[in-house]
């Protein structure tokens, strides 16, 4: 708070209005609001807790290890661990997954290849009518500075 307490011309008991901004209160409730957001966010995203029920039955995606397509820097293409061309991939892809369009077909390239080629690669797998297909990359080690 502030008060004049210099001479105002004269006249006594007439005070002026102060005209500066105590900003002071607004930054302690907008601290305040600050926290209190910081803390309440977190748990709003967490979500809703269920005590899921527990079953003997089989997981829905019961196969056992996807398949893997291999790309090497000069571009040689592996079905796992058996050399493949890419005029026999889907044949190959289709022989492996037993006819399942559904099955898991991950696409690892090595990190000197073009893109283009893996991208090639995979277009020819998911117009053989495969639908899962996803690209692997390496993890980096645990603790490791990005």
């Amino acid at each position: 708070m502030g008060v004049s307490l210099g001479g105002g011309g004269g006249r006594r008991g007439r005070r002026r209005p102060m005209s500066d901004i105590n900003v002071t209160p607004l930054v302690d409730v907008m601290l305040v609001l600050l926290i209190i957001f910081m803390v309440t966010a977190p748990m709003m995203t967490s979500g809703v807790n269920v005590d899921l029920p527990k079953t003997d039955a089989a997981p829905v995606n019961a196969e056992s290890k996807p398949i893997t397509v291999s790309i090497r820097s000069d571009g040689a293409l592996y079905l796992g661990d058996n050399p493949v061309s890419s005029d026999q991939l889907v044949d190959q892809l289709r022989a492996a997954a037993e006819n399942d369009s559904a099955h898991r077909i991950f696409v690892r390239g090595d990190s000197h290849i073009d893109y283009g080629r893996v991208m090639e690669v995979m277009g020819r797998i998911t117009a053989g009518g495969f639908t899962h297909v996803a690209l692997l990359a390496q993890q980096p080690p645990a603790g490791a500075a990005p």
